[in-house]
């Protein structure tokens, strides 16, 4: 049979969890439909699922239909919980990418577009609803092409004329075959669906089951499966614990075939291969290339790594944007910390941290909903009984032009010296590290030294002392001494560098506050489009000219800053009666709006953060001393570059 993983992902409230049930029960492997509403769908087996409704955490299913054996993983669809659905992406075969009928592409949806083409993930569209009033085929097909590609094109069992000339318009080789024999391959039309050039679209209506057989008809004709080597490879995709409190490591197995109590993990042995269908699994002693397995007895894996032969996954591209601190109430903090930990491993985006002075714990999140759910989860799993405070959004800094930052570290027997090149790079595209400095100056062994250090740690900037994003950091040049030099030598040294760099771009102003915005969809009464013009150049936003949404409502579209807009839908509910409708979704960071008000009210001093030092430390009569971040220039052992 043909082996293919695919995920389910969609806007809240789309459907998503509904067609899985409609796939499962169409299949034979469900006797009943489930509702998410009713909370006994097969796939939402959390508790806290079935209580509120939603998707919170991926899930496992496993259904097979003619040829095809089809493992399922259905995704949360709350923008809160993006980052469960990031991390399943990077093992799909295939995603089907579910779309509401009535409501057409959302906020959400085009953040999931953009993360699977970042993934490169083969999609498969299922539009769903097709059933409600309101919905119309046509409408939804062009929005579709407009939007997300041209290469959205309604699929049927059997593909008509024109319908295969569209498909063959996608990729010009195809197109001239097509032409000059009329006919059009399916060998080729599954190459552009894998190809990501076309994207079948099905329409029907999950809950009533129609579109289900021939979206499964579809799915299997149109599929390929993978081709592995015969070297075990496994990517892990998610952490999670059992109701015994047992650790699981989910895997996709990418080559070779993974054995019970086989050693995965330095001396970790898999202790058991459980094959899960819903909240069911079963074990199993071999997992073959392809397959989908939770892991026990591992306890040093994480989301994205690889083992064996895969390699880690990128890093994630959705980030939270949101910082909260605990009130522990009457709570230990210290077994607060220790739970929040364990829900960290599961979902590492939470960036728990603990300060020792202040005795305060803080968490890193995308939204007020997933703010209630960890506060849930710490009752349920924990019986910690806790709070938020009140919560401030995350910041990070850039450069504006590039700079040459040394770092020299030359306590007695030690020695490294290195330059870094540190240059503004494109908006949302993170940190990148690498080198432009010969074998000669730096042999193959220290370039690997700094390059690795620059991973080790979250680099902070020297504005607020926020993360640095958006920025690339070369190796230019450095010394090292035959005698002296050792690899935490250089650690020191890199870290120097990264900070002595952004102190001399802050003295020349280049240094920049950013701060995340939303993209956002208003839609209010015609009368009310003032108010909200008005309210989004309050809140430092800028919008696009309103259009009519039919009905007496228009809709504006445009951003805003987080932090100005995040308690907006609250005002929109109480101006608009309940009548107004508003989609938010992350949309990267900007320079902040208000940075000379931010950088004054963290009153951040960077030569006094110890752990960030930009100082410097050199040898003389036998005893090493500091040397501040701005002396280190007229100090440097090896020259610098002439040409920023």
């Amino acid at each position: 049979m043909k082996q293919i993983v695919a995920g389910i992902v969609a806007h809240v409230d789309a459907g998503k969890t509904t067609l899985s049930e409609g796939l499962l029960y169409s299949t034979g492997n469900l006797r009943q439909l489930g509702r998410v509403d009713n909370g006994d769908a097969f796939l939402d087996t959390d508790k806290l699922e079935k209580k509120r409704g939603i998707t919170i955490f991926s899930h496992q299913a496993n259904l097979k239909f003619n040829n095809l054996d089809l493992t399922l993983l259905d995704t949360p669809g709350h923008v809160d919980f993006a980052s469960q659905t990031e991390q399943v992406l990077s093992v799909l075969d295939y995603a089907i990418l579910v779309i509401s009928g009535t409501d057409g592409i959302q906020g959400h949806t085009r953040t999931l577009w953009r993360l699977l083409e970042h993934y490169d993930v083969p999609t498969f569209i299922f539009v769903n609803k097709m059933d409600a009033v309101g919905a119309d085929k046509s409408q939804v097909l062009e929005q579709l092409q407009a939007e997300l590609s041209p290469g959205c094109i309604e699929f049927s069992d059997e593909l008509t004329e024109d319908t295969s000339e569209e498909i063959a318009m996608q990729d010009d080789d195809v197109l001239e075959s097509f032409l000059d024999s009329g006919e059009l391959l399916e060998t080729d039309v599954s190459r552009l669906i894998k190809q990501r050039k076309v994207f079948p679209c099905y329409f029907g209506s999950a809950l009533k089951l129609t579109g289900i057989e021939e979206f499964l008809n579809g799915f299997e004709k149109w599929t390929i499966e993978n081709k592995y080597t015969d070297d075990f490879g496994a990517r892990v995709f998610k952490i999670s614990h059992d109701e015994k409190g047992e650790r699981l490591t989910w895997v996709r197995v990418t080559g070779g075939i993974l054995h019970n109590k086989a050693v995965v993990l330095g001396e970790q042995k898999a202790n058991q291969l459980r094959v899960y269908n819903g909240e069911k699994y079963t074990l199993s002693q071999e997992l073959p290339a392809g397959g989908v397995c939770a892991i026990t007895g591992l306890t040093d894996t994480k989301p994205g790594q690889g083992l064996g032969k895969a390699e880690d996954a990128s890093a994630p591209e959705i980030q939270p944007v949101l910082n909260y601190s605990l009130d522990p109430k009457e709570n230990d903090i210290h077994t607060c910390l220790t739970a929040l930990r364990q829900l960290e491993d599961e979902d590492p985006q939470l960036h728990v941290s603990w300060s020792s002075h202040l005795e305060e714990i803080s968490v890193q999140i995308m939204g007020e909903v997933q703010l209630e759910i960890l506060q849930q989860l710490m009752l349920d799993r924990f019986s910690l009984d806790i709070a938020f405070g009140k919560g401030g959004v995350l910041y990070k800094e850039t450069v504006t032009k590039a700079i040459e930052g040394v770092g020299h570290f030359e306590p007695l027997r030690h020695y490294a010296e290195v330059h870094l090149l540190l240059r503004p790079a494109e908006r949302n595209s993170g940190l990148v590290f690498d080198s432009d400095c010969s074998l000669e100056v730096l042999g193959k062994n220290w370039q690997h030294q700094v390059l690795t250090n620059l991973n080790s740690k979250e680099h902070l900037g020297v504005l607020i002392g926020s993360p640095l994003t958006d920025m690339r950091i070369t190796l230019v040049g450095g010394k090292a001494s035959i005698v002296h030099s050792v690899g935490g030598d250089f650690k020191e040294a890199t870290w120097r560098a990264v900070r002595q760099g952004l102190m001399m771009a802050k003295q020349n102003n280049d240094c920049r506050l950013l701060e995340p915005w939303y993209q956002f969809r208003l839609i209010v009464a015609q009368e009310q489009v003032g108010h909200a013009m008005s309210d989004i150049q309050k809140m430092s936003g800028e919008f696009n000219t309103p259009e009519d949404a039919g009905n007496g409502m228009s809709m504006l579209t445009g951003s805003a800053p987080v932090s100005e807009m995040r308690d907006y839908p609250q005002e929109v509910n109480a101006y608009t009666h309940g009548q107004g409708q508003i989609e938010c979704f992350v949309d990267g960071y900007r320079p902040c709006h208000n940075a000379e008000e931010i950088i004054e009210k963290y009153d951040y001093d960077p030569v006094s953060d110890l752990e960030n030092t930009p100082g410097s430390v050199f040898c003389a009569h036998g005893a090493g001393y500091p040397v501040h971040w701005d002396d280190v220039p007229q100090m440097a052992h090896y020259p610098y570059l002439n040409n920023i």
